[in-house]
């Protein structure tokens, strides 16, 4: 859904940072939207038409509606809930990219990309819970550093990354290499902190590729525009 009519944030907008290509099911936190100090109680409102359907999402500076960094971990993790207070001590995982922000690459060319992630080693790593049988499947996912590499604008359907990436979107399902699948693992860390990936693409456009660092809980990202010819 290119940014525009039918993809829009207002006011300011069309364009304030918001995806163009959507995953399946609930895609959290991906991006904020910077505000003037006089915004008051106005609201942000995102509005997205497809097949004829047009529906709006809001966003305002009202306190209850603030999401702090215990809520977005008790959310994705299914933690924070330690009374002492030790899992708000957690900070995101840092991601920086190697090389330029923008790059340009023709159609059917290998694109190589280098991300490299620390974190601070909370929470401790865990698998995602398996459950037991007869009882309702968790909806946590796994704990522990990861770094996936996915379409946040073009047509994902025309990009192709090796070696294959985790899905960053729950999926239940067993063997479905979604955090959220049960006994889902992270990987090994690679050398260094570096996480490398071939990307290529099947048409000409304009994309953005987002690298995502997560913990299972708090997240870090960088972006890069890629103009395929």
């Amino acid at each position: 859904m290119p940014v525009g009519p039918d993809n829009s944030l207002e006011p300011g907008g069309p364009d304030r940072g918001q995806p163009s290509y959507f995953l399946p099911r609930r895609n959290r936190f991906h991006f904020k939207v910077k505000v003037p100090a006089d915004f008051g109680d106005r609201e942000l409102v995102w509005t997205l038409t497809t097949q004829g359907q047009t529906e709006k999402a809001y966003a305002t500076l009202i306190p209850e509606y603030i999401i702090d960094k215990q809520l977005a971990m008790l959310d994705v993790g299914n933690f924070g809930r330690d009374p002492e207070g030790r899992d708000l001590l957690n900070e995101p995982p840092t991601v920086e990219l190697e090389g330029a922000a923008q790059r340009a690459v023709p159609v059917g060319t290998l694109l190589g990309l280098t991300a490299s992630a620390t974190d601070d080693g909370m929470p401790e790593p865990r698998p995602a819970p398996r459950g037991r049988p007869g009882t309702p499947r968790s909806r946590s996912n796994a704990l522990g550093l990861r770094v996936a590499w996915f379409v946040y604008r073009g047509d994902g359907a025309n990009v192709t990354f090796d070696p294959p990436q985790f899905k960053i979107h729950p999926d239940y399902r067993d063997h479905s290499n979604s955090p959220w699948s049960p006994g889902w693992e992270a990987p090994e860390l690679p050398p260094g902190g570096r996480f490398p990936v071939n990307v290529t693409f099947s048409e000409p456009g304009a994309y953005v590729l987002r690298v995502l660092a997560t913990d299972g809980g708090l997240t870090g990202h960088r972006d890069v525009a890629v103009t395929v010819r």
